[in-house]
């Protein structure tokens, strides 16, 4: 049995853990199944115009270039150790491979590395436009419902409208937000981890400017910030996640390759993973930055910012193969 059979067995016992994968990534795997179910249609023997073909599916599905290149090298070399020749049997291999490609040898964690003595800061980084204020309501949602002590820090003290918005959030969810009328996006985290501190909360949310145009100063933005995290904690901050519109595609593996020029990453958030037809996102990410997808944005409501599971995942992405 290949790993796809057994999250299949699994999954299908329980429908509803895997119901907004199976949703939000409808739009790829319409998409994705038709193609590699037409491709195995086409081809009944597994020649080199097959894998020709297969590699313009998975390029098609936002999984990128360079990752295509060597997944297909690898799965030539498992067709031909395993002398595999029925493009039927093929399918399920490829889903395996497509598994073993994001796990790799690591140890995945999704979840975000609390800190066991004090605050847990989690600070949120990304261009302009890419859902990061919602983001960061949605988490705080999420960790206030499990009943955590969430306390905003509104940082972005660049674009216009960005403090109304994340007040807006803080009224929506019930959490407190910490803003100040100043320019200088340390001063507003120095206030507020001073409060976190005091005030015994549990997890602290920074938003922060979203522009990538000048390097030089947003590398020096984001130091100087880190810096004043760690006069208030050593260890802080304790997860930095980079947040991408998984519908702009390759631009958006850009702006991870650009972003971890400048800062350290834990962690990728995914957004709007429902709006697209390109799901595959998730595995060049992973392949080519070398960060975890921590978070991925399956639909517009509240609760549809979900954990990222790559069973879960594979799963949605497959289930009608």
């Amino acid at each position: 049995m290949g790993l796809f059979d057994k999250f299949k067995t699994i999954f299908q016992k329980e429908p509803e853990k895997v119901t907004k994968y199976e949703e939000g990534l409808e739009k790829t795997r319409k998409e994705f199944i038709s193609q590699l179910s037409n491709l195995s249609n086409k081809y009944k023997f597994i020649n080199d115009d097959y894998f020709e073909e297969l590699e313009n599916i998975l390029i098609m599905a936002d999984i990128g270039v360079n990752t295509v290149m060597n997944f297909v090298d690898k799965l030539k070399l498992r067709v031909k150790s395993e002398k595999i020749t029925d493009s039927k049997m093929l399918k399920d291999v490829i889903i395996d491979e497509l598994f073993i490609m994001y796990v790799g040898n690591d140890v995945i964690n999704s979840k975000i590395n609390y800190n066991t003595n004090g605050p847990t800061v989690v600070l949120f980084i990304g261009v302009n436009g890419v859902g990061k204020t919602t983001t960061i309501g949605k988490i705080a949602s999420k960790l206030k419902s499990d009943g955590k002590k969430v306390l905003l820090v509104a940082a972005d003290t660049f674009r216009a409208g960005a403090i109304e918005q994340i007040e807006e959030w803080s009224e929506r969810v019930g959490v407190r937000v910490i803003t100040k009328n100043v320019k200088d996006p340390s001063s507003v985290v120095y206030d507020g981890l001073d409060i976190a501190k005091k005030e015994n909360y549990d997890v602290v949310l920074i938003d922060t400017a979203g522009r990538l145009q000048n390097k030089v100063n947003l590398m020096n933005e984001l130091a100087k910030i880190n810096k004043v995290i760690k006069t208030h904690i050593e260890d802080a901050p304790h997860e930095t996640l980079l947040v991408i519109d998984a519908t702009t595609g390759q631009n958006g593996i850009a702006q991870a390759k650009s972003f971890k020029e400048i800062t350290n990453i834990t962690g990728i958030v995914l957004t709007k993973l429902d709006g697209t037809a390109k799901g595959g996102i998730v595995l060049a990410i992973k392949e080519e930055v070398g960060i975890p997808v921590k978070f991925v944005g399956l639909g517009e409501k509240v609760e549809d910012l979900e954990p990222f599971d790559i069973e879960k995942y594979i799963y949605g992405l497959f289930k009608d193969l």
